[in-house]
């Protein structure tokens, strides 16, 4: 008898490349962000990072986003070191992503694709499964063509209609008619969501918004004492969480909400309307800052645009600058020191504090400052409560 062969059928990390366009104007520190949280998406994906590569460009190329010396130079790398994937900062056309997989042979994802990967995987309920669903195929639509490239030297035409070309338009029907599908399934989705909202009762609402990764959901499990998936990866919560909250003799509803990130793609934040009428639809809005991030006040400014895209800009928002354990401030903060570890105090003079009001520095990790924010926040919740419910007997 022969000897038996094992095979290992445990799925291999994939190595990843990433490649950015630094624009005129863009400080090093910025590329350098940019890239840093490419890595942390594919980081959450499974991926492993093994190399970056940047070139100063006025604009991407119109057919290779990168300019043809540089995508030899990858095409080199990734040959040599057996790379498996090739990720690009920036949404690529159908044809960039079609002329760069020829060249380079590997599978090329860029910042859309990988964020729809992310969300694919995350997604719980089946809102959430629908909404990625729905995204992914809108994504999928223009760029069917490169899924049949092995008929492209077939010939198109009047009376010349190769198969290649009539696999495409059927599959494009297929794609259309499931689009329309999905559709009409999340306007159903809607429809009970907010039936759920209706009976919800006389109960003020307040929602966790922010960047990925600041804390949200630490935050929203330790004003719930409920057990909410919280993980240091981006776009770890996806399905929005509401969860019924008593502090002193109030109770309030609660809700976690997916994070904001720059560049989302545009069709994932429509399909993600409907889960974000959670923010729409808040009395108050906690807006939670990881302070320790070095380009949080950018983090900032993403989360305001969204909020301004989504109609909610203007609601009453608590500034909540967590992560207070982590933060290493940029410059000394005192003459005669080096760099300074700031006190609840120093925090409260700085700018976040004057410029933020009402805003309030915590460690939801170390439970740093939860009681001063409790009050702040029952305080905003009183006032909003009495004003629309005046004779309601809960808070006499």
């Amino acid at each position: 008898m022969g000897k038996q062969k094992f095979y290992d059928t445990a799925l291999k990390q994939e190595r990843a490349v990433l490649v950015g366009v630094v624009r005129p104007g863009e400080k090093p520190e910025e590329t350098r962000e940019y890239l840093d949280e490419l890595a942390f998406l594919v980081d959450t994906a499974g991926g492993l990072v093994e190399h970056e590569f940047t070139q100063k460009m006025l604009k991407p190329d119109r057919a290779t986003f990168v300019g043809t010396g540089k995508l030899e130079e990858i095409q080199a790398y990734v040959k040599s070191e057996e790379i498996d994937m090739v990720v690009f900062d920036d949404e690529l056309s159908p044809s960039q992503l079609r002329n760069i997989e020829r060249e380079l042979q590997v599978k090329i994802l860029d910042r859309s694709n990988l964020i729809l990967d992310i969300f694919a995987g995350r997604a719980q309920t089946a809102q959430a499964k629908t909404q990625v669903e729905l995204a992914q195929l809108q994504y999928l639509l223009p760029r069917l063509t490169r899924l049949w490239t092995h008929l492209e030297r077939q010939k198109g035409g009047i009376g010349m209609r190769g198969p290649g070309e009539t696999q495409i338009e059927s599959d494009r029907r297929m794609i259309l008619e499931k689009i329309s599908l999905l559709k009409s399934r999340l306007k159903q989705i809607d429809r009970q969501n907010e039936t759920q909202r209706k009976n919800r009762g006389q109960l003020i609402r307040v929602a966790l918004v922010g960047y990925t990764n600041v804390g949200k959901s630490t935050i929203m499990n330790m004003l719930s004492k409920s057990d909410v998936f919280a993980e240091n990866k981006l776009f770890a919560t996806l399905d929005t969480t509401v969860r019924k909250v008593v502090i002193e003799n109030l109770p309030f509803l609660l809700s976690d909400t997916v994070g904001f990130i720059r560049k989302l793609p545009h069709h994932l934040v429509e399909c993600f309307k409907s889960t974000l009428d959670e923010v729409r639809e808040a009395d108050i809005l906690i807006h939670v800052v990881d302070v320790s991030h070095p380009n949080f006040e950018d983090q900032i400014h993403v989360v305001n645009e969204t909020l301004k895209d989504l109609g909610a800009r203007d609601k009453e928002t608590i500034m909540v600058f967590n992560k207070i354990d982590a933060y290493v401030s940029p410059e000394p903060y005192h003459e005669e020191e080096e760099r300074a570890v700031l006190t609840l105090e120093d925090f409260k003079k700085s700018w976040m504090g004057s410029e933020n009001a009402p805003a309030i520095f915590i460690s939801a990790l170390h439970k740093e400052n939860l009681e001063e924010f409790k009050q702040l926040l029952y305080g905003k919740v009183v006032a909003l409560h009495t004003a629309r419910y005046p004779y309601d007997k809960l808070l006499y």
